[in-house]
């Protein structure tokens, strides 16, 4: 794992990715996939291990992706089958910093000088999401502070396994579209993989690779 510690968060962060889900609508671990001779999980590390030396992965199967070597630590959810919810909340309790980057395994086109915004700016708040247009958010490419487990703790509680469920009982700085257009003017961020027409849609994009 890269540890440039030049490149390293001065306050400290962990790195989360959550790795879960059964890609039901693929039929194989979309983890694994590979783009460009490389498979997603190994990617989505390779992009955040120079803002972290503490990345985890949060699966239930970590013996499908030891064979990767990817230098991180292995966390299994808490409960289960209750959802990328409890995925972030088994990942942040795990984390060694009170903060923690946190994104899907999907996402092979993350953008650093984005990952970088959203970790700068969680001083001083509770959760660091991206809003666009139309209020969308984007909570699985986001940053959490530890101050969040007792919220995310309650709403899971209650069986609520929206991941934005508990946000309006936190401090929350949100990163605003005109923000994120200026950073990644392809808007590649947010592209995951739950289709094979997504699937098909991230290996054309790798001829327009996202600005950095």
């Amino acid at each position: 794992m890269i540890n440039d510690p030049i490149a390293l968060s001065p306050q400290g962060i962990s790195a989360v990715i959550l790795a879960g889900g059964d890609s039901r609508r693929l039929g194989i671990d979309k983890a694994l996939l590979e783009l460009d001779g490389q498979t997603l999980l190994s990617r989505v590390v390779q992009k955040l291990a120079p803002l972290s030396d503490d990345v985890i992965v949060v699966t239930n199967s970590p013996e499908d992706y030891e064979h990767l070597a990817l230098g991180v630590r292995f966390v299994p959810d808490e409960r289960p089958g209750e959802g990328a919810l409890m995925g972030i909340y088994s990942g942040l309790t795990a984390a060694t910093y009170p903060s923690a980057l946190t994104v899907a395994s999907d996402m092979p086109f993350l953008n650093m000088s984005l990952l970088r915004v959203l970790v700068d700016k969680i001083a001083g708040h509770d959760a660091v999401v991206p809003r666009l247009e139309g209020g969308l958010l984007e909570p699985l490419h986001a940053v959490y502070r530890k101050q969040c487990l007792p919220f995310m703790a309650s709403v899971l509680a209650q069986g609520r396994r929206r991941i934005a469920a508990f946000l309006d009982q936190v401090d929350v700085f949100y990163v605003e579209q005109p923000t994120i257009d200026r950073l990644d003017p392809l808007g590649l961020s947010f592209v995951n993989v739950n289709t094979a027409a997504d699937w098909k849609r991230a290996q054309q994009l790798l001829d327009r690779p996202p600005s950095e």
